[in-house]
């Protein structure tokens, strides 16, 4: 068994943490100050964004959802979308499988 104590990990802001990567899932911390965010972008692979800590804000085709400790947000592979921190927050992004078809890394 392997585990994390989310609330004490040193995570930088712009600087993602791998927790565990896998070939059926890669795990990733991100710190995220208030104001700041992931502009829109799209992965490879099935994406989960559970938040930690704080609120956040997803937007999607126009859509924006927010949410606090405990909102869990799923992407399909290449669904652009953007996050924003409403405060200071912590995310979870679990990217499946790892990695997807079409990443660099498969080239």
């Amino acid at each position: 068994m392997e585990t994390w104590d989310l609330s004490s990990l040193d995570v930088q802001p712009r600087q993602p943490e791998v927790l565990r990567s896998d070939p059926e899932a890669r795990v990733i911390a991100i710190n995220l100050p208030a104001g700041d965010g992931l502009q829109e972008h799209q992965v490879h692979e099935r994406a989960w964004m559970v938040v930690a800590a704080g609120e956040v804000e997803v937007e999607e085709d126009g859509r924006t959802v927010a949410g606090g400790c405990g909102f869990v947000a799923h992407f399909d592979p290449k669904e652009p979308h953007e996050v924003r921190a409403r405060t200071d927050a912590r995310v979870i992004l679990l990217l499946a499988p790892w990695p997807g078809e079409g990443h660099p890394s498969q080239r």
